[in-house]
């Protein structure tokens, strides 16, 4: 935190701002730094990266065989983005908080990305499976574009079409993968 003095968020202010407050942040501008960077980082990590394992796995082989690679890349992306966070950077000169916590959002928020879209391959049945776990990866691409635009103000049509993009290339690649 910084040596300046804290000031209370306006009464009638945002939900958001309250509880950022509450937390312990000096402003929204320390909470992105601490927070929803290393935690964005994480999510987008483990979203976009663990797709072509995964449906390449279960285009290969079968919806138990996806599952199990999704979790492996789940607990070892988690463990290598966490670990790759809290050495990039002691937080000292940049403000961005202990590597511990930095290391310990990115790497949670690296293994929810991945177990997000793995769980629908607890479906027996690989095509129900991969049909959700494309809905899932819908909605987790949805859900990063709106927190790139709510605390990054980045335009939710331009962050839509890059995490779409990404996904999508990934996606091509892990379906080739595992036809092949």
């Amino acid at each position: 935190m910084s040596t300046q003095a804290k000031t209370a968020p306006k009464p009638g202010g945002s939900l958001i701002a309250r509880l950022i407050h509450r937390w312990g942040f000096d402003d929204e501008r320390d909470f992105v730094l601490r927070v929803v960077q290393p935690g964005l980082v994480g999510l987008i990590d483990g979203t976009v990266s663990s797709i072509a394992p995964i449906f390449a796995a279960a285009v290969a082989s079968n919806s138990h065989t996806a599952f199990v690679v999704g979790i492996s890349v789940a607990f070892g992306a988690g463990i290598s983005m966490g670990v790759s966070e809290a050495l990039s950077d002691t937080g000292e000169k940049t403000g961005r908080g202990t590597p511990l916590v930095r290391g310990s959002i990115t790497g949670g928020m690296t293994a929810l990305g991945s177990i997000f879209h793995t769980l629908p391959f607890l479906i027996p049945s690989t095509h129900e499976a991969l049909i959700v776990a494309g809905i899932v990866v819908a909605i987790e691409l949805l859900v990063i574009a709106w927190v790139r635009q709510r605390f990054l103000n980045v335009s939710l049509r331009s962050s839509l079409i890059v995490v779409t993009l990404a996904g999508a290339i990934v996606l091509a690649i892990g379906v080739a993968i595992g036809s092949s």
